[in-house]
């Protein structure tokens, strides 16, 4: 039986997006195991998030777990823009990587305005 929030596409596209984040980092090489580790945690905390928010029984609660994971969207953004910088990944990979962020925050906002608009 599959939990209700594997459905979400949202999350699909999140644990997506921290498997490609954890196979580009496995190829960083030696020196940059700080900005490799964060950005797995920052990419891995999406999903994890989606999925603890959807777990809560409240509204505030899932919206609390809803706004961190979109935080960890944004924590994403410098780290790969820093790997572009240092020529870690390619100018495509970060164009694809920053346009998937981008599309994941706008799918979070919608699991957020979905609970302000539901009844109580």
């Amino acid at each position: 039986m599959a939990f209700a929030f594997e459905k979400l596409i949202v999350y699909q596209k999140s644990v997506d997006f921290a498997d490609r984040i954890t196979e580009i980092t496995g190829a960083f090489p030696r020196g940059f195991y700080f900005l490799a580790n964060q950005l797995n945690r920052a990419s891995l905390s999406i999903s994890a998030n989606i999925a603890e928010g959807n777990g809560r029984f409240t509204k505030p609660d899932r919206k609390n777990f809803f706004g961190i994971a979109r935080g960890s969207v944004q924590e994403c953004v410098p780290l790969l823009e820093l790997t572009r910088r240092r020529d870690l990944i390619t100018q495509e990979t970060h164009r694809r990587m920053k346009a998937d962020l981008e599309e994941i925050a706008k799918m979070i906002s919608g699991l957020i305005n979905g609970l302000e608009n539901r009844k109580k």
